[in-house]
């Protein structure tokens, strides 16, 4: 693809300082960048490969404009218009509309939908126009997917879950898998309970490889609109996931517990079950959250990096931390008497 300067700027907006005839090919960082190339600066820290870069043009905000003579697009948000662009420049790839011999289909499927090899679906299934079904995945029976999705390879859906308009599943990612619920009898032996909800994903979701959603044991797991979900993740049996919220890596969600909008969960981070985390909240790589957080922030609970020696005696002091407040307190106790005996 080639798309000249004034043509990026017409659609996506900005101010263009430069020659708009200039022809961009791709996007590219500022190191690897060369002729055809649009890079962009999003991080003041990338300053010195500003002054490298052999980039074609550059994307920065303005109190970077002054700092190249290169061909420039300004704008407020450069890592959000180099999404844009990027986006323009990559669109996702699309298989050819039909059924592929091998698969095997049991529901009446629009003409525009795309079955790949050797997948699977059942009966009493609604899928919307447009909609890719990647090689070897299995759609249960009654489940229902919106127009414009794409299930990437080994993708499965459980039976009568739902999944909205443009969502991207991707390989790995399992929906609809009974939640972790079972009962003790007076044996001490587990006992199943059956998980008879569902999982209903909203529209302009993305779920990233291997990540699973356990379906609810009475009501629905839901995730909202426009919710993102990186790889690895597990969200647990009726979890309420609101629009907009985000979730990298190795993160989980224990059951029936609540993410409001916005919220931003890190790499590694863990939610205990029957908790709310209010909107616009952020939570730091590695932090377990075990209460109900209302108000917006940034929250961690973790130790800093050090060595292991610094470890064990950092830990062998908090292990210390009862016996600690104890004598405090008995020295306040004391020293409140001393006071009163003095006065």
């Amino acid at each position: 693809m080639q798309i000249t300067l004034g043509a990026l700027v017409e659609r996506l907006g900005g101010e263009l300082i430069g020659d708009p005839s200039i022809v961009i090919r791709q996007i590219a960082t500022l190191e690897k960048a060369g002729e055809g190339d649009l890079a962009f600066l999003a991080n003041p820290k990338y300053r010195a490969a500003l002054d490298g870069t052999t980039a074609s043009a550059v994307i920065v905000d303005p109190k970077s404009a002054g700092l190249t003579e290169r061909a420039r697009i300004v704008t407020r948000d450069p890592y959000l218009y180099f999404a844009r662009a990027a986006q323009w420049f990559n669109p996702l790839r699309r298989p050819p509309a039909g059924i592929h011999a091998s698969a095997v289909v049991a529901s009446a499927l629009p003409e525009s939908v795309s079955v790949g090899p050797n997948a699977v679906i059942g009966e009493g299934c609604e899928i919307g126009e447009n909609t890719v079904i990647g090689p070897g995945c299995h759609v249960g029976d009654g489940v229902r997917i919106g127009p414009d999705g794409l299930l990437h390879a080994g993708v499965t859906i459980y039976a009568d879950c739902v999944v909205g308009a443009r969502a991207i599943l991707h390989s790995g990612a399992v929906i609809g898998a009974d939640g972790f619920g079972f009962a003790r009898d007076s044996d001490k032996r587990w006992v199943k309970i059956p998980q008879i909800g569902r999982v209903v994903i909203g529209d302009d979701v993305e779920v990233g490889a291997n990540t699973t959603i356990d379906r609810g044991a009475l009501d629905d797991t839901v995730i909202g609109n426009g919710v993102k979900l990186d790889n690895l993740i597990q969200i647990a049996h009726n979890v309420h996931v609101d629009d907009d919220a985000i979730m990298a890596g190795l993160s989980g969600i224990a059951g029936s517990s609540r993410l409001g909008k916005r919220v931003m969960v890190a790499g590694q981070a863990g939610i205990s079950g029957h908790l709310s985390v209010g909107d616009d909240i952020v939570v730091s790589a590695g932090t377990i959250i075990t209460k109900t957080l209302d108000k917006p922030g940034v929250y961690t609970a973790m130790l800093p990096q050090m060595t292991h020696a610094d470890w064990v005696k950092n830990v062998s002091h908090v292990r210390r931390l009862d016996g600690l407040a104890d004598r405090v307190r008995e020295l306040e106790k004391l020293l409140a008497e001393k006071n009163k005996e003095n006065s």
